[in-house]
């Protein structure tokens, strides 16, 4: 099975995302703990994309796949935005108070405790963000 969406590199394109993460969600008959962990997981890096990846007011395409196999969910998320590689970021200190916390590196924190696999690669100009997820 696979899914895919394409999204404009634009806030409100968020709400897309959630409705896609909802069907794929009720296809697959994920619980809904899962359901919202995947939705927060995609929302963060997506909106990351959307908010550092391109010039302001440069009109682009942020394309989503999702495929499932051997009980392994796996998305795709490719942009041409300056490169960035999330697997790099060092871990946000949840030891320390909200107010002592560099702003920041929270969503990506959030990222290596809900999934199992996070690879990144720049291929042909274009961030790829692998990120999978055990289903049993």
């Amino acid at each position: 099975m696979e899914k895919k969406l394409v999204l404009k590199n634009e806030i409100s394109e968020i709400s897309k995302l959630a409705a896609f993460i909802e069907e794929l969600g009720e296809e697959l008959d994920l619980t809904p703990d899962l359901v919202f962990n995947l939705n927060l997981v995609l929302e963060e890096a997506v909106s990351n994309v959307i908010l550092y990846a391109y010039p302001k007011g440069e009109q682009q395409e942020i394309s989503l796949s999702a495929n499932v196999s051997d009980n392994n969910l796996v998305f795709v998320l490719t942009d041409s935005g300056k490169e960035f590689d999330p697997t790099q970021a060092p871990d946000a200190d949840i030891t320390l108070s909200a107010e002592e916390r560099q702003i920041g590196g929270l969503g990506i924190f959030l990222i290596r405790q809900i999934m199992n696999q996070i690879e990144y690669q720049r291929i042909d100009g274009k961030n790829v963000l692998t990120l999978g997820k055990q289903l049993n």
